[in-house]
C-alpha cells in the first residue's frame, strides 16, 4: 500500500495537496486523529485500496507525540511504501493569506486567551495570526524533521502547489522514483527559502550587478556566467561544492528522502546563485543519468 500522510501549517496549502493526493487516485482522508491511522489502513486494505493519502491536524498538543509514534510505525511496516509530505510557508504568506481571507489563524484567538494575558487577549488581528503562525510552527517543528518531502508554498499560488503535488507523486511504472534534487537560486534580500535542506551562500564573489552592461542580465545570460564562473573563488567553490554533493545526494538518497532542495543564495538572487546553481547541476547531471536534478530561479524575473 501507498500512504501518504500530508502535515503542514495551517493556510499553507495541505488541503489543496490533499486533493491533488486525491485526483492522482489516492483514498483521502483529511483531520484524521492518530488513533485512527490503524483501522482506517485495515479497512482501506479490506476494500483493496492501495493508496491511502492522510491529512492530519496536531494543533492538539496531546496529538503530536502519538502521531509521531504512528508515523514510525508505517515507517518501518515492509508493506507500506510512506511517505510524509510537509507544506510549508514563510510568516509573510501566511499573513497575507489570513488577511486576504479575514479569518483567524485557528491558535491565535485561543493561544491569546489561553495564555491568560489580558493584554493579548485585544491585540490586533495581524499580530493575533501571528502570534498562532510562530506556536503551530514550534508545535510542528518534530513533524517537520520527519518529513521525507518538504515544499514551501511562499511564493505556489494553489494551482502551482497542485502541479508540484502531482509532478511528485504521479505514478512511474514498473520503476523505483529516484529522489528529486532541486537547485533554488535565490535573493537573501527577498528572504531565504524554508524548505531548504542545504544553503550555499555565494555572496563573496564580485557582483557583475555593479557592471552596467552586466546589470540588466541574469545568470542565464553567458557574459553574465563567464564573468562568474571564470572568478578563481568560483572555480575553487564549484570544486567543493560538486565533491560533497557527490557524496551527499545519494547517502540522502539511501535515507529515504524522496524530495531534497539546495538553495544558493545571493544578494538579489539574479547573477551569482543562478550561473553557480546552474553550472553545478550541470556537472553532476554528466555521466549520471539516473540523478534527477531541476533548477529554479527563484528571484530572477524581479527588476535589478
Amino acid at each position: 500500500m501507498n500512504v501518504v500522510v500530508v502535515a503542514g501549517l495551517s493556510g499553507a496549502g495541505r488541503s489543496t495537496a490533499l486533493r491533488a493526493l486525491e485526483d492522482l487516485g489516492y483514498y483521502a482522508v483529511d483531520s484524521l486523529p492518530p488513533s485512527a491511522f490503524t483501522p482506517t489502513l485495515l479497512m482501506c486494505e479490506r476494500s483493496q485500496l492501495t493508496k491511502l493519502a492522510l491529512g492530519i491536524d496536531v494543533r492538539v498538543p496531546a496529538f503530536l507525540e502519538e502521531t509521531l509514534h504512528e508515523i514510525e510505525r508505517l515507517r518501518g511496516d515492509e508493506a507500506i511504501d510512506f511517505e510524509l509530505l510537509f507544506v510549508d510557508a514563510a510568516e509573510a504568506a501566511l499573513l497575507s493569506r489570513f488577511s486576504a481571507t479575514r479569518r483567524p489563524h485557528p491558535l491565535g484567538t485561543s493561544t491569546a486567551q489561553g495564555a491568560g494575558n489580558e493584554e493579548s487577549v485585544g491585540q490586533a488581528p495581524s499580530l493575533a495570526v501571528l502570534d498562532g503562525v510562530r506556536l503551530e510552527r514550534e508545535r510542528l517543528a518534530p513533524l517537520r524533521a520527519e518529513a521525507t518531502i518538504v515544499i514551501d508554498t511562499s511564493e505556489l499560488s494553489v494551482h502551482d502547489l497542485r502541479r508540484r503535488v502531482i509532478e511528485l507523486f504521479r505514478p512511474r511504472h514498473g520503476q523505483t522514483r529516484p529522489m528529486l534534487t532541486r537547485f533554488v537560486s535565490f535573493g537573501f534580500k527577498y528572504g531565504t527559502p524554508v524548505d531548504a535542506d542545504l544553503m550555499f551562500d555565494v555572496r563573496f564573489l564580485r557582483n557583475p550587478y555593479f557592471e552596467l552592461g552586466l546589470r540588466h542580465l541574469s545568470g542565464l545570460d553567458e557574459a553574465v556566467q563567464r564573468y562568474v564562473l571564470e572568478q578563481e573563488p568560483a572555480r575553487q567553490f564549484i570544486d567543493h561544492a560538486v565533491a560533497m554533493l557527490r557524496f551527499l545526494i545519494p547517502l540522502y538518497e539511501l535515507e529515504g528522502k524522496s524530495y531534497l532542495t539546495v538553495a544558493f543564495g545571493c544578494t538579489g538572487g539574479r547573477h551569482r546563485s543562478v550561473a553557480l546553481s546552474h553550472r553545478i547541476a550541470s556537472l553532476l547531471r554528466e555521466g549520471n543519468d539516473e540523478m534527477v536534478i531541476e533548477t529554479v530561479e527563484r528571484d530572477v524575473g524581479r527588476e535589478p
